[in-house]
């Protein structure tokens, strides 16, 4: 901060002209020119010259007009100094009530999704920047899917970090609807001119489906991620890429890349890469080499990047990275985690091959006899009701993790089931609530190229 400007007291310049302190020094504004000449700061120049000048009124009994003008002058360099004070706490206690909003607005545990290991961090600019908006979230969608979201507010200090609590707030709604990727952006998008039509903020949205082994993802105007191969070649995801949320008038697209076991990937916002002396794809570049090399758990990997980019406790912009591994699974770890698909044929006799295969599959993955049970059930009325109202292509999709066990089915049919209080005399509408009632959770969701898929999850007992 500048050192405060000082205003020297209202007197005729011509009874000014001339006049020195009672020790002979400069009065008013010449005293902090000869301060400075000195090597001694205003203020204690000041103080040194009221001093003098209450010292000589003392001893004479009188106060001449330099010795008044010294007094005023030295009245106001004091007041001043206070205000600067007051102004320099007041900035201190509006940037920690920013850090304290943004850091309870961010996730405090984050979600840990059975087939990723993830980790986050952020840290606020340096004590002479304002907090920005940027956020961070894991999102478990069921059915082994996890979003990943990462977003940036424009703007500086309480508002953007607000900004940043509703936004995150919407994005963790939008993501229980289990909309693709774009969907979710253009739902944002909208959301983000409402609550102010002056603000915008960049996002990325990705879901990784551990059946299909891909990120797939929407950018809004944020930087690309960075997705590392087994063998450690970097790729950037970075097609395709809308405008920033808020701007509105834009139908938003989703993209893919592969994150296949062995993969990692980082999401981050531009404070990590951005200096004012270089353009920001070269940050990127620096980026990626470093991605490269990054070995260890996520957490690991997320303090390696800060340090290698140089970020520190005084950097001029807040920083948030996010990154996700997909582990390749061997040993015993590999036998947590199966899966079996059965494509589902001929009509109403489906129904009972269903039913032998699910026995089948659940027995040789030797799960108790009640969870065996339950888990047949499910697919049964999961695949009854598809018969019943889907279309081909069907699919019934079995997966156990180290967590849970996940019952799927697929059909060509794009209309979504829903849970409903079935009459004493109807014959059907059962299935769902049998479902719903059986299992830990359940939902459903739009594919890609059509149709619909249902699931449900049933936790693995302890041990």
């Amino acid at each position: 901060m500048a050192a405060p400007r000082v205003v020297t007291p209202a007197q005729p310049a011509d009874e000014r002209a001339g006049e020195g302190a009672v020790d002979g020094s400069p009065v008013d504004g010449s005293i902090r020119e000869a301060a400075l000449r000195r090597g001694v700061m205003p203020e204690a120049a000041a103080t040194e010259a009221v001093a003098t000048a209450t010292a000589t009124a003392t001893a004479t009994g009188t106060v001449t007009e330099p010795v008044r003008g010294v007094l005023v002058f030295g009245a106001d360099v004091t007041d001043q100094v206070e205000s600067a004070e007051r102004l320099r706490a007041g900035e201190r206690l509006q940037r920690e009530a920013a850090v304290t909003l943004q850091r309870s607005l961010l996730p405090q545990e984050l979600e840990q999704p059975d087939d990723l290991r993830v980790a986050a961090t952020y840290q606020p600019g340096g004590t002479d920047a304002a907090v920005g908006g940027d956020w961070y979230d894991v999102i478990t969608l069921g059915a082994g899917r996890t979003a990943l979201v990462i977003g940036d507010v424009m703007g500086r200090g309480v508002r953007a970090a607000a900004v940043m609590g509703q936004l995150r707030t919407a994005v963790r709604a939008y993501a229980r609807l289990d909309l693709p990727p774009h969907e979710v952006l253009q739902l944002l998008d909208g959301l983000a001119a409402e609550i102010d039509p002056h603000q915008i903020a960049t996002c990325v949205y990705a879901v990784h489906d551990p059946n299909e082994n891909r990120l797939v993802y929407a950018s809004a105007g944020h930087l690309p991620i960075l997705v590392r191969d087994p063998d450690g070649t970097v790729r950037r995801a970075s097609e395709p890429t809308g405008p920033p949320l808020g701007t509105g008038g834009w139908l938003h697209t989703t993209g893919s890349v592969p994150l296949g076991p062995g993969a990692s990937a980082v999401l981050y916002t531009d404070g990590l890469v951005e200096r004012r002396d270089k353009d920001i794809y070269d940050g990127v570049a620096a980026l990626e080499r470093v991605f490269a090399g990054a070995t260890g758990s996520p957490q690991v990997m997320c303090d390696r990047l800060i340090r290698a980019l140089g970020i520190t406790a005084e950097h001029d912009d807040d920083v948030a990275v996010l990154v996700l591994q997909h582990p390749a699974r061997t040993g015993h770890d590999a036998e947590l985690f199966h899966n079996a698909a059965l494509e589902l044929l001929g009509g109403v006799e489906a129904a009972p091959r269903a039913r032998a295969f699910a026995s089948g599959v659940l027995a040789s993955w030797r799960f108790p006899m009640e969870l065996r049970d339950l888990g047949v059930l499910a697919a049964s009325e999961l695949v009854a009701n598809s018969l019943q109202h889907g279309t081909p292509p069907m699919r019934l999709r079995l997966r156990r993790t180290d967590r849970r066990l996940i019952i799927e089915v697929t059909d060509g049919d794009e209309h979504l089931p829903r849970r409903r209080r079935a009459e004493p005399v109807d014959e059907a509408g059962r299935g769902i609530s049998i479902v719903a009632t059986i299992a830990s959770s359940w939902g459903s969701r739009r594919t890609p190229g059509g149709g619909k898929a249902v699931w449900c999850e049933f936790a693995l007992p302890a041990g």
